[in-house]
């Protein structure tokens, strides 16, 4: 604690000043020492330095000129490693205890004993790297197969054929793919500006309000997705014709329902 008030006495004369009485040196050094006690001067394996967060003191910028009317204190220090220290515990995995593990109590003391060792700089944080084996590979391969985008798109295939029946446009769609068609819904589309990977919708409302989904395409969309594929103009007008009639289904038609009137006699 000494040496750090040393270096923080050769970017402020206050500090030296400080240090100047022995006895006000004294009551300083004992005051950093119990309110830093748990703060390592130097961690060479995680890169802090308690020399570093004076120099950051001193160098502050963006309209922060606490250095100009005091001097740096404990607490200065203490929120420059507060944020390491967060960071080492994030890097941190918990290593597998040696103790029994049916002695709970020394399970549970080696856990915190090695975190605390790591909170306070004693040692660097135990950090593990997942190993994708081939075998691996080809399961997530498996896993972000299919149409669509985002991070949920996979589903079982038992699952996706008994949700067919209720999804009839996906089913469409998965089935093109799979047969090697392009997929329409890759690309946004300029009629309705129907982001990818989301069904053309109907309207031209504000908002959103009073439009729906549709289980075809526009023809604006097909024409888009044409335009990404290095074909030639007779190729290109007979994959949009042919797109056209694969993705612009009929309607499902609706069940007939009986219609209700009120019954009564005229008198």
């Amino acid at each position: 604690m000494t040496a750090l008030l040393a270096y923080a006495g050769r970017w402020d004369s206050r500090v030296r000043r400080s240090l100047a009485d022995p006895q006000q040196a004294a009551r300083t050094i004992t005051e950093w020492t119990a309110a830093l006690g748990y703060v390592p001067a130097t961690v060479p394996a995680t890169g802090w330095d308690a020399a570093r967060a004076v120099d950051h003191y001193y160098e502050r910028g963006k309209g922060d000129q606490s250095a100009r009317f005091r001097a740096i204190e404990p607490h200065d220090v203490l929120a420059a490693w507060a944020p390491h220290r967060g960071e080492l515990m994030q890097r941190h995995t918990d290593p597998l205890p040696a103790t029994d593990p049916d002695d709970a109590e020394a399970w549970r003391e080696e856990l915190l004993r090695t975190r605390a060792a790591v909170a306070l700089g004693q040692a660097p944080p135990s950090e593990y790297r997942a190993q994708i084996d081939p075998a691996g590979q080809k399961r997530l391969a498996s896993l972000l197969s299919g149409v669509g985008e985002g991070p949920r798109r996979y589903m079982p295939d038992h699952v996706a054929r008994q949700l067919a029946p209720h999804r009839p446009s996906r089913a469409h769609r998965q089935a093109l793919v799979d047969e090697g068609v392009p997929d329409p819904y890759s690309v946004p589309c300029p009629h309705c500006h129907a982001a990818a990977d989301h069904p053309c919708q109907s309207g031209f409302r504000r908002h959103g309000k009073g439009r729906r989904n549709l289980g075809t395409v526009h023809d604006s969309r097909i024409q888009a997705l044409i335009a990404r594929l290095d074909v030639s103009e007779e190729q290109a007008d007979a994959e949009r014709r042919r797109l056209a009639a694969l993705m612009c289904q009929p309607p499902t038609p609706r069940e007939a329902r009986a219609r209700h009137t009120t019954g009564g006699h005229r008198r």
